[in-house]
């Protein structure tokens, strides 16, 4: 959108400083600017603002009510806004307020020191592309259990496939099978619309095995035309309460004719953290029969390093949270580099998630991580069309051919 046509709101109590950073948005082409010297002012202002506010800017230390109580009520409002945080508080503590500004659903732009440079504020604003449609529900409307499982029973029901690449060497290791549901009327429909309600209700093993079933058939015809490739399926937490289910995944890879050592399980770790005994069993025998463990979403947990001192991992994920901010944010990029040198020390395969850019990509290539996996290389694909996908894939060690791939 063009700067002239974003609609700002600064929150500053310092005067000067407020001026300036006004003077800035003018020189950069804004055309429509309001401020507020504290937040119940701002407040005020941005519940009755029509056309509403686009951006909001925002010091965090200001009496009375200060930035994150701020923060807390705009999020409260269901109002969709972008938000970019200027303060000149320690890095520590602005990281934590960035983290709390996404937990009260606000898209956040970015956080800039003070005092406040043109170019600076430029780049941040160059990355907001816009909310969401004024009134879309926020909820995400799940469908009833009986069409689900309608559903499950006409074989609706499909995995789309995310691929893993070697950082290293471009090669093509595996994919992820991501359960989507081609609904008759609605298309093709996310997890979140269908997971919830099968856990729920004990059904979740109908999708398992499904999903499993059908990626351990097309991962079959990618061994037999030549790409050795694995393939990676979510198990739930629900599911690892049965004892029986090593045996029963075992059988089921096995009918399918694939080698168990090319499927890789996927567990977060709150999934491994409960039903300690059942979930331990299963997963030592999923692993003494050849199967890859993947412990999913590393470090946002509250037990990761227990996790993985305790069940035979052969691979470790790292929450996309961590690679996102590791350029603006000491903090993860400590953890970012605190993991892949764990699993290094461990033997095991570091998997980097959503990975957006190509700033993110050749950083994780620098730091040695081993895959990586997101919107960069590839959003996930159906079966025909991440077979065609990996025909053309190429890469010349900048991962540029992916862009052009999709």
């Amino acid at each position: 959108m063009p700067m002239r046509e974003l609609r700002f709101l600064l929150v500053e109590d310092h005067r000067f400083q407020r001026w300036a950073l006004r003077q800035t948005l003018h020189s950069l082409g804004a055309q429509h600017v309001q401020e507020a010297e504290n937040g119940k002012a701002a407040l005020e202002l941005f519940r009755n603002a029509e056309p509403p506010v686009d951006i909001i800017i925002s010091d965090l230390d200001m009496p009375g009510m200060d930035g994150m109580e701020f923060i807390r009520h705009v999020g409260e409002t269901g109002q969709p806004v972008a938000i970019i945080l200027a303060s000149a508080l320690e890095s520590a503590l602005i990281a934590s307020v960035e983290t709390m500004t996404t937990a009260y659903g606000i898209h956040l732009l970015g956080a800039i020191e003070k005092p406040v440079t043109p170019d600076r504020l430029r780049d941040v604003i160059d990355g907001y592309i816009g909310p969401r449609r004024r009134g879309q529900p926020s909820e995400v409307r799940t469908f009833a259990l009986e069409e689900i499982l309608q559903g499950l029973a006409h074989n609706e029901f499909e995995p789309y496939f995310q691929p893993k690449i070697e950082l290293a060497s471009g090669a093509i290791l595996g994919a992820e099978a991501l359960a989507r549901w081609r609904h008759p009327v609605e298309g093709i429909v996310a997890p979140l619309r269908f997971i919830p309600p099968l856990e729920d209700s004990g059904h979740i093993d109908e999708l398992t095995m499904a999903m499993l079933k059908m990626a351990a058939t097309h991962c079959h015809a990618w061994q037999e035309r030549g790409l050795p490739a694995s393939v990676s399926v979510n198990l739930s937490l629900k599911s690892l309460a049965d004892v029986m289910l090593a045996d029963r995944i075992t059988q089921l890879v096995h009918d399918q004719h694939l080698d168990p050592r090319h499927v890789v399980l996927e567990v977060t770790e709150s999934a491994a953290a409960a039903n300690v005994g059942s979930a331990l069993e299963n997963l030592s025998r999923l692993r003494m029969k050849g199967f890859g463990l993947s412990i999913d979403d590393y470090g946002t947990g509250y037990s990761s390093m227990q996790q993985l001192s305790r069940i035979a991992f052969s691979e470790l994920k790292i929450d996309q949270i961590f690679v996102r901010n590791s350029s603006r944010q000491e903090s993860s990029r400590v953890i970012l580099e605190t993991s892949l040198d764990m699993a290094r020390r461990l033997n095991i395969a570091a998997v980097a998630e959503g990975v957006e850019t190509r700033a993110e990509w050749d950083l994780l290539n620098s730091l040695g991580c081993t895959m990586a996996q997101g919107y960069f290389v590839a959003p996930p694909m159906a079966a025909a069309e991440f077979a065609s996908w990996t025909r053309n894939w190429r890469l010349d060690g900048r991962a540029e051919q992916a862009g052009r791939d999709r």
